[in-house]
């Protein structure tokens, strides 16, 4: 067991982004990421192989995601889940503090669906555990 505050005494301002891997294991991986005014390079777009679910844990960040018109723009609590090869990039983040990103990957093949609120936004859902 470990306890820790992910949004206090965040990594100080860096050039680059800071990513810090919290668990990793079994297809899965969660990282904190700490963005201090960074953005994707111009042109560049993540294109992953795993699905990925990120939360704005504190600050403000926008997100470009291909085939919508505009950027998503999230702070505090916004939750976005990306299916595997879901063409996205960061367009901003707030300058004058830390946008403190939990994100989580897992491998598609470990048939992981989207549940609660998520279900509902795309169409898809988790299959119910044991009655």
């Amino acid at each position: 067991m470990f306890v820790c505050n992910l949004t206090t005494s965040p990594p100080r301002k860096a050039v680059e982004e800071i990513i810090e891997n919290l668990a990793v294991g079994n297809g899965t991986r969660v990282e904190r990421i700490v963005s201090h005014g960074q953005a994707s390079p111009d042109g560049f777009w993540y294109d992953q192989s795993e699905d990925e679910f990120v939360v704005v844990l504190s600050g403000r960040a926008k997100l470009a995601v291909e085939g919508r018109q505009q950027d998503l723009v999230l702070g505090p609590g916004d939750a976005v889940y990306l299916p595997a090869h879901c063409r996205h990039r960061v367009a901003w983040t707030d300058p004058t503090g830390p946008t403190v990103w939990l994100a989580v990957f897992w491998d598609p093949e470990l048939a992981v669906a989207p549940a609660g609120p998520l279900a509902a936004e795309t169409g898809q859902s988790a299959k119910s555990g044991p009655t």
